[in-house]
């Protein structure tokens, strides 16, 4: 299936995230709101903490609209994060003197991890950002557990997959939607809950600050990382740098990152092949550093839940990481003349 087919994309209690400029979805659903008396238009200043929850209203032209200042202090649902905020700075100038209206994401595929979802959701909250969840051809559970987590935020915008194409294609499903719906950036984030949330709104300061740059997680493991994970990703790591000429790369695996959208769009235009499954989170960093991306690195607490479920298989998707492997290192092969300019100039 291509990667903008999708049968539904559901508003969370029929209310639209307004971004500035950008309103999602006016024409939203209002039969469940007629009930709601209260509204949620929370004008140039959205704190998303506790009113997350006040439901739709029956005016749906702007739940959430983030505009010059959104002042996220955290509240009850957010966990650790509760000395964290989120707010937004003046538009911030480019490289070549464009201004930069930062408008931020996020973007998180679901398979397999519907009773997951909701926690996570809570926790993003108080970063006062929509949040594009894409649910992967879950099976019938998954996707109620999935709906019931996109209802507990406004800020929710559900996207459904008729049949599970693998992390990749379901994270450039969500890509296309934020584009169509004018978003700058996206922040990546897996939904296993394994990832630190508080760190979010610290990423996104970041991102703001460097708005041409990719802002990558790298894991700080407890003791609860399996040995035999925490060794393996290093030699993934040291196989990226090799390809890439880029001694900027930490982590190549981690799913924890804010991506510039104007990047992410020249790969599709581009139609570049890139792994849809497993080796995904390898792929497209490779690729972006190729075209010139340049990466910051800071660390992100991650844990691993005895009781986790992990969608790795082991023969299929070892296989393919091979392949992908191989495929970038032909790819660095016919690259060498511009990755050997681009050393030399920058010195």
């Amino acid at each position: 299936m291509s990667l903008d087919s999708f049968s539904s994309v559901t508003f969370a209690d029929a209310a639209s995230v307004g971004m500035g400029a950008v309103n999602i979805g006016a024409s939203a659903n209002t039969s469940d709101s007629a009930n709601t008396g209260s509204s949620a238009n929370t004008g140039a200043s959205a704190n998303t903490g506790a009113s997350a929850n006040t439901g739709a209203s029956a005016d749906t032209t702007a739940s959430a609209n983030i505009g010059a200042s959104a002042n996220t202090s955290a509240s009850a649902n957010t966990g650790s994060s509760a000395n964290t905020s989120f707010s937004f700075k003046a538009p911030t100038p480019s490289k070549n003197g464009a201004i930069c209206k930062f408008k931020p994401c996020f973007v998180i595929p679901v398979y397999n991890h519907g009773a997951a979802l909701a926690s996570v959701v809570k926790n993003l909250c108080y970063c006062g950002i929509p949040m594009i969840l894409v649910d992967d051809g879950n099976d019938s559970k998954n996707k109620e557990l999935i709906l019931s987590a996109s209802k507990l935020s406004p800020l929710c915008i559900l996207l459904t997959l008729e049949k599970n194409s693998g992390k990749g294609k379901a994270f450039f499903a969500g890509v296309r939607k934020a584009l169509s719906l004018g978003f700058t950036h996206v922040f990546q984030i897996d939904a296993d809950g394994q990832h630190d949330s508080s760190r979010c709104a610290f990423f996104l300061k970041e991102a703001e600050s460097n708005p041409e740059k990719i802002i990558c997680g790298y894991p700080e493991y407890d003791e609860s990382v399996p040995l035999k994970r925490k060794n393996g990703r290093e030699i993934s790591n040291r196989w990226a740098r090799f390809v890439t000429w880029d001694s900027s790369i930490k982590d190549v695996l981690c799913g924890y990152r804010v991506y510039p959208l104007n990047a992410l769009q020249k790969l599709i235009k581009w139609h570049a092949h890139i792994n849809a499954r497993m080796g995904f989170d390898t792929d497209i960093l490779v690729h972006l550093s190729w075209a010139g991306c340049k990466i910051l690195n800071f660390g992100v607490r991650v844990t691993y839940p005895q009781d986790g479920i992990s969608n790795f298989r082991m023969v299929r998707d070892n296989i393919a990481i091979s392949l992908t492997y191989t495929r970038l290192c032909i790819g660095m092969i016919v690259r060498i003349p511009k990755l050997l300019l681009r050393r030399i100039f920058r010195g």
